[in-house]
């Protein structure tokens, strides 16, 4: 494997070097060792409990490694910043306010960085297939409504990189199919993207770059 150094070179968003995390007796991140790179979206498949959510906490600065390091364009986590910069996320399921709209949660959230307007906030809202108008509450929605919001939320602040555990689930087959086309538009303006899909199809459709992890061990597949 590459040391960082090289890594880096290679102008990676993302590099995680010899990555351990223990839980107790199990080893749940096993010596991990990958680099992810602009305008691209890389596949992680394996089965519940293999690793994936962990790496991707650990990325994102939740989870403290026991050893190892992950550089989120180049500095690393944990020592030069505590949480990763300038990512959207879902991992695990989306928490929102249930007695509030779409349009409310969503400017609540905006309202801890400032970065965008309540127009840019509607036109998220809008770009995922809900109606920004709507004064229906979240408590009230369905899944997949819940998990357009959830897209809407990690996409609106434009960020460079979104780390997507599961982003598909309780879609129904043309919210996946926009959802999709979102994400490949999203891509094509040279965002970082890492899936994790249990859908062999979602991977097929949108991957450049698929790895399997198992038991904390990550391998690449293509």
């Amino acid at each position: 494997m590459e040391k960082t150094d090289d890594l880096q070179a290679k102008d990676s968003v993302i590099v995680v070097e010899d990555a351990v995390k223990r839980y107790d007796a199990q080893t749940v991140l096993q010596h991990v060792n990958v680099s992810f790179k602009k305008g691209r979206i890389y596949g992680i498949i394996g089965r519940n409990g293999s690793g994936k959510t962990v790496l991707f906490k650990s990325i994102c600065g939740f989870v403290t490694l026991d050893s190892g390091r992950i550089f989120v364009r180049g500095k690393q986590i944990g020592k030069d910043e505590d949480m990763a910069q300038d990512v959207g996320m879902i991992i695990e399921n989306p928490g929102f306010l249930p007695g509030y709209s779409a349009f409310r949660n969503l400017k609540f959230l905006a309202m801890l960085k400032k970065k965008i307007n309540e127009e840019q906030i509607r036109e998220t809202i809008r770009k995922v297939g809900l109606d920004p108008d709507s004064r229906k509450k979240v408590g009230k929605f369905s899944m997949g409504m819940r998990q357009r919001l959830g897209i809407a939320q990690a996409v609106m602040e434009d960020p460079d990189i979104l780390i997507l555990d599961e982003p598909f689930n309780g879609l129904d087959k043309q919210g996946v199919d926009e959802m999709r086309s979102l994400l490949l538009e999203l891509k094509g303006r040279g965002k970082t993207i890492l899936l994790a899909s249990h859908n062999s199809e979602d991977i097929r459709v949108l991957c450049d770059h698929v790895y399997e992890m198992d038991g904390g061990n990550l391998e690449q597949m293509s």
